[in-house]
C-alpha cells in the first residue's frame, strides 16, 4: 500500500550518519571519508516502499557505493518481494565499492546475515565509432553485426552456423538475418570500401521480398533498387547512433 511522504523526513535512521555507520561495517578498515556521506539504507528502503512494488525494477544511475542495491536486496528478504536493481557507475571504483557491497550484502558481512540473491555485473566496451564518426575497427565484427540487427529489429542476433562451429564472423556472410519477411546485410570490411553493385545481387535471399542492406557505396540507380526491393543504407552514415 502506497503512502503520501511527509515533507521533511526526520527519523534518524535516515539520516546520512546511519550510512556512513553501514559502509564502515561493510567496509572494515576503510576511512569513511573513503566514500563521504553514503545514504542511509533505511531512507532509500522508505522510498522504494512508498513509490513501487514487489516486483518494480529499480534504476539508479548515480549508483555510488550502492545504497540503493542495499535497500533493494533488504526489502526483498524482508517481505519476500522480487524487486531488480539497475546500477550504473562510472568512477573508477565502480568495481572495488560499488559491485563489492552488493556482493558482501548478498552473502553477509561482519555479524548480519546475507540476504542472499545474485547480480551480474558488466562493463563498457569500446565505443561503436571513433572519434571522425567512422566505425572503429577496434570493435569485433560480430560485435557490430549484433548492433546493427538489433537496431533494426529490437531482437537479439542468434550466432550464424558458421560461428557456431568456430568460423569467425569476418569470414561469415554479410547475411545477418531473416525478420517479419525482410532480409537484413551487412557488407563491411575494416579498412576496405564495399560496394553494392549488379554483381553482389547474387547474395540476396530469394525467399524474402524486401531486403535491407549496409554497405560503404552503391552503383545501383533508384529502379534497380526499386526492381529488387533493396533498401540502400551508406556505412557509416544510416547506422543509428544511440
Amino acid at each position: 500500500v502506497k503512502k503520501k511522504l511527509f515533507t521533511i523526513l526526520q527519523d534518524p535512521r535516515f539520516y546520512t550518519e546511519k550510512g556512513q555507520g553501514v559502509f564502515g561495517e561493510i567496509f572494515l578498515g576503510l576511512n569513511k571519508n573513503d566514500f563521504p556521506q553514503p545514504k542511509s539504507v533505511d531512507f532509500i528502503a522508505e522510498m522504494l516502499k512508498t513509490s513501487t512494488d514487489f516486483e518494480a525494477i529499480i534504476l539508479d544511475s548515480y549508483a555510488g557505493s550502492g545504497t540503493t542495491a542495499h535497500a533493494v536486496l533488504n526489502l526483498n528478504k524482508q517481505d519476500g518481494g522480487n524487486r531488480k536493481f539497475i546500477l550504473i557507475e562510472m568512477e573508477a571504483y565502480a568495481e572495488t565499492i560499488t559491485a563489492e557491497r552488493v556482493r558482501r550484502v548478498m552473502n553477509g558481512y561482519g555479524d548480519t546475515t546475507g540476504t542472499g540473491g545474485s547480480f551480474d555485473y558488466y562493463t563498457l566496451g569500446q565505443t561503436l565509432f571513433d572519434e571522425n564518426e567512422e566505425l572503429n575497427e577496434n570493435v569485433p565484427l560480430e560485435k557490430i553485426r549484433s548492433y546493427i540487427w538489433y537496431s533494426e529489429t529490437n531482437v537479439a542476433l542468434a550466432p550464424s552456423p558458421l560461428e557456431r562451429v568456430g568460423v569467425r564472423s569476418n569470414e561469415a556472410s554479410a547475411f545477418l538475418g531473416l525478420h517479419n519477411d525482410t532480409a537484413y546485410y551487412f557488407y563491411w570490411h575494416p579498412g576496405k570500401a564495399t560496394c553494392l553493385n549488379l554483381a553482389w545481387l547474387k547474395n540476396l535471399k530469394k525467399e524474402t521480398t524486401q531486403h535491407v542492406v549496409y554497405a560503404d557505396n552503391c552503383t545501383l540507380n533508384k529502379q534497380q533498387l526499386l526492381k529488387y526491393n533493396i533498401i540502400f543504407k551508406k556505412i557509416p552514415r544510416d547506422i543509428p547512433k544511440r
